[in-house]
């Protein structure tokens, strides 16, 4: 061991009919992460591949890099493109990715996993736009359309388009800590984590002129994590009855306020974790849960590691 850093090789696969916005993502978030990664482009065949916009793009690698990645990234496709089988050629470079290595999809990405058989067994997401004709081809394979992106160990999916920003940051959040993903995020001028999921970009109904928003209650909140935040208190802020703030907040942050207060509390936690040596009683009481008890449980509950582990794996990478 010479002690060099390791770098992540990055693969993103350009198919046919790609999105140059997504495309483009995990190089522009994953790029800024201080050298961490290194992103790499290819194509089934190392020819060009026809984006859906009105030009084509050109890349310098075919399909013998992915055997080489660390973690490969499938972006979008055009929905024209999407059927329940692949091309040959996909199959054959898919058949490429090493057993080992993280895979990723944005938006329609998924489909493109779930025909390759990536999904089985698992759970995905999608565009919420795209959940029905995704059951349809795919009833086998538990889709959650409600969340920006699905964590599922060695396989992450991400929802539409922005949300490939989301599922990029979670990657260095989780491979580096918060500090760096957060120092990502300023540089590349996106939020570090979104509320919520994607029920609040579904269409709705247009709301009535003038309707208050739960946003300054939120802030509010926010700013008062460590205290005992009722519902009642939260609709006493905005100055709406319980029944209308409840409905109101969760057709704007497609969470209850109870949920989305614990989420708060434990992203808080997650951060005192990784950048202080508060004990985790300590830092319970700062995030507003009653004990440590409430929050080993709370955290294990949101990613599935107790406090202590969680401090251990990255407070180290933190730092």
């Amino acid at each position: 061991m010479n002690g060099e850093r390791h770098v992540e090789r990055v693969v993103v696969l350009a198919l046919d009919g790609v999105y140059p916005f997504e495309l483009g993502m995990p190089s522009r978030i994953l790029g800024a992460a201080d050298g961490r990664y290194e992103v790499l482009t290819c194509t089934v065949d190392g020819r060009p591949v026809r984006s859906n916009a009105d030009f084509a793009i050109t890349v310098e690698h075919g399909p013998e890099l992915l055997a080489t990645a660390d973690t490969v990234v499938i972006p979008p496709v055009g929905t024209d493109r999407i059927n329940a089988e692949l091309p040959a050629e996909v199959t054959a470079a898919l058949a490429l990715i090493p057993s080992g290595a993280r895979i990723v999809s944005i938006c329609t990405g998924a489909f493109v996993l779930a025909s390759a058989g990536f999904l089985d067994g698992r759970t995905a997401t999608t565009h919420w736009h795209l959940a029905d004709r995704f059951r349809a081809l795919f009833p086998h394979i538990t889709l959650d359309p409600d969340v920006l992106f699905v964590d599922d160990g060695t396989v992450l999916t991400s929802a539409g388009a922005a949300s490939g920003v989301d599922v990029c940051l979670h990657l260095v959040r989780k491979d580096h800590g918060s500090e760096l993903a957060n120092k990502v995020a300023r540089r590349c001028v996106v939020p570090p984590f979104r509320d919520g999921g994607q029920a609040q970009y579904i269409e709705q109904p247009v709301p009535v002129q003038g309707a208050a928003s739960t946003a300054a209650t939120r802030a509010w909140a926010l700013e008062r994590l460590d205290e005992p935040l009722a519902l009642a208190d939260l609709a006493g802020h905005a100055r709406m009855s319980l029944r209308t703030f409840a409905r109101r907040f969760h057709g704007e942050v497609g969470l209850s306020p109870g949920r989305w207060l614990i989420q708060q509390r434990v992203a808080r936690a997650r951060h005192l974790l990784e950048s202080s040596d508060l004990s985790v009683d300590q830092i319970a009481g700062r995030v507003g849960f009653a004990t440590g008890a409430s929050l080993r449980q709370h955290l294990h509950a949101a990613i599935g590691v107790s406090p202590q582990a969680y401090r251990k794996t990255f407070q180290t990478s933190a730092r």
